[in-house]
């Protein structure tokens, strides 16, 4: 990697773009890195069930979905450490090393669920060693967004900083609608008892697959100008406000985004599978469909953030999200329908996708290049583990506290709200250089 990297110095000094052809092919090896990175995480949420009969005693079925969620989220309570370390590689000794490391991290974790033996055969051992595997994961994934993020929009050209960040978002994405759809095809190809048993395990193995092409073309990837420019001795640090107030202000633009990320994709279908009366295949074909809706907006929204600014796409969708999502999960909850249901899923993911277009982008802009991955890994890791992470047992606990199988859209409304009084304080830095 060094002599590739010294090469393409040469070739591009300061802060001179990358070829096109170079460009591309960063894009793609994030994208790809970034589906294998948030796999495991999306397919967990999708298999909770089983997941909680195979590692969790069996007295009492709400309290083993709950144990499977609160492990589910313990993985994110790891992302600030890995954002934090990881972070502190990309800023240190480059982009492209963290990256590899953030691989093979998620890829251990995600084959050794696929291969960890249940409690019936080691008995309390397996809840611990299932929780020491999501906590490897989360330190892979604590960095991965941050250094992904920093890296594809440090290499973007000036006026297509939103457009790159929203690809790899969209791939991002993307692993949601691979996991949906591998998921889906295990309970279809399987009957209820096999997935139960074993077929579970599949979509997890299944993971290590994308490995040997995602480590290879991150190994082709070069450090972007930005990072190289900030690393040299004439280069004079930005004037900017102090590191906290700059990750406060990450910390609460993130909010919304995590957790109706994790909401309305990761928990969806086991709350219209739930309360909504879809079928467990039903639900994660809805889901699917939805989020294929969603990943080919998520481009669009970036490209329309670099012409009328990032501030325009966020605060429209926060404010969607606090006037919509109450009425669209009485919607599915009341219509019971696939169509209906579907429907409300479009609407939301067409919010999110506002979202998601403009917020990589903005908040990789947040920060100054010479911190930037390590500023943007712990902000963001923080506002995932402290809101995302535990969404879907909080929507699970707010159900059973409430009585109301809508009540999650209450944390939904109350995301959007704090994450759009930060949005509106924000500077607009669509058209400015990086710094």
């Amino acid at each position: 990697m060094t002599s590739v990297s010294g090469s393409a110095e040469g070739a591009c000094p300061g802060r001179a773009g990358l070829p096109p052809a170079q460009r591309r092919r960063h894009l793609l090896a994030v994208g790809l890195g970034n589906i294998l990175e948030y796999y495991d995480f999306v397919v967990y949420g999708f298999l909770a069930v089983p997941i909680a009969h195979a590692f969790f005693p069996r007295e009492d079925e709400l309290t083993g979905l709950l144990a499977a969620f609160a492990t589910f989220g313990v993985g994110f309570l790891a992302r600030p450490v890995g954002g934090a370390l990881l972070g502190w590689i990309g800023d240190r000794n480059g982009r492209t090393v963290a990256l590899l490391a953030a691989v093979f991290g998620m890829a251990a974790g995600t084959v050794g669920i696929g291969l960890l033996p249940g409690y019936s055969s080691i008995g309390s051992l397996a809840p611990v060693l299932l929780v020491a595997l999501r906590v490897v994961q989360g330190l892979s994934a604590g960095g991965g967004w941050g250094i992904a993020t920093a890296f594809v929009v440090e290499s973007a050209p000036a006026r297509g900083r939103g457009l790159y960040g929203a690809v790899g978002q969209a791939c991002i994405t993307s692993s949601t609608l691979l996991g949906t759809i591998l998921v889906a095809g295990v309970n279809a190809a399987f009957d209820p008892v096999q997935v139960e048993r074993w077929a579970w395990r599949l979509p997890f193995l299944a993971g290590a697959l994308i490995l040997p092409l995602g480590l290879y073309l991150r190994r082709a990837v070069v450090e972007p100008p930005a990072f190289r420019q900030a690393r040299t001795p004439a280069a004079a640090p930005p004037r900017t406000a102090g590191p906290a107030i700059l990750m406060a202000r990450a910390f609460g633009l993130t909010i919304v985004w995590t957790v109706s990320f994790y909401i309305l994709l990761s928990y969806m279908p086991t709350f219209t599978a739930t309360h909504a009366g879809l079928t467990p295949a039903q639900s994660l074909w809805s889901n699917a469909a939805a989020l294929a809706v969603l990943i080919a907006t998520i481009p669009a929204f970036g490209w329309l953030s670099d012409r009328i600014g990032r501030k325009p796409l966020l605060l429209a969708s926060c404010a969607g999200l606090a006037a919509l999502a109450y009425p669209l999960f009485r919607l599915m909850l009341d219509a019971r329908s696939v169509s209906a249901i579907l429907a409300a899923q479009v609407a939301f993911d067409l919010l999110l996708a506002a979202f998601s277009g403009a917020g990589p982008a903005a908040l990789a802009e947040v920060f100054p290049t010479r911190s930037r991955t390590t500023s943007i890994s712990i902000s963001y890791s923080l506002a995932t583990a402290s809101f995302g992470g535990f969404a879907p047992f909080t929507a699970t606990w707010l159900i059973r506290t409430t009585g109301s199988a809508a009540s999650p859209a209450l944390y939904v409304v109350a995301a959007a709200i704090v994450s759009g009084a930060v949005i509106l304080r924000l500077d607009e830095t669509a058209h400015e250089d990086l710094r």
